[in-house]
């Protein structure tokens, strides 16, 4: 990424505390668990029963990581009735793992092909 490009996106100007912001918003997405239920959350809203079904989850493992995602903005809750309903509270959160995936598939083809490199100069000896 070339440097004009980072300064349009205007994090070089975040103070401090804005970044620590950003860097508790990347924290949130770095657990499996809590990236299981955001998949799991990419249709729609759930329960922690329908979280727990789905992910396979335990319940005091799954309640644990829905409040970290709710405390960090990432989900949002709803009550009904007796029921805790949770949601994405940004649908723009796939588009950011989107790219991320296709950051790690960019960089493990780039790696394979290094592999074949290495695989053609060994056998060549």
């Amino acid at each position: 990424m070339s440097t004009e490009s980072s300064q349009d996106c205007g994090i070089s100007e975040l103070s401090t505390e804005a970044l620590a912001l950003v860097a508790d918003f990347f924290k949130a997405l770095s657990e499996v668990s809590r990236l299981q239920i955001i998949c799991c959350l990419k249709s729609g809203q759930k329960n922690v029963t329908q979280i727990i079904e789905e992910t396979g989850l335990g319940q005091a493992n799954v309640s644990k990581h829905l409040k970290l995602l709710a405390q960090a903005g990432i989900v949002t809750r709803e009550q009904q009735g007796a029921s805790v309903f949770y949601q994405i509270a940004n649908a723009y959160l796939f588009e950011l793992c989107e790219l991320v995936c296709d950051s790690l598939l960019a960089q493990m083809h780039q790696q394979n092909q290094h592999l074949e490199q290495l695989k053609a100069l060994q056998q060549s000896f």
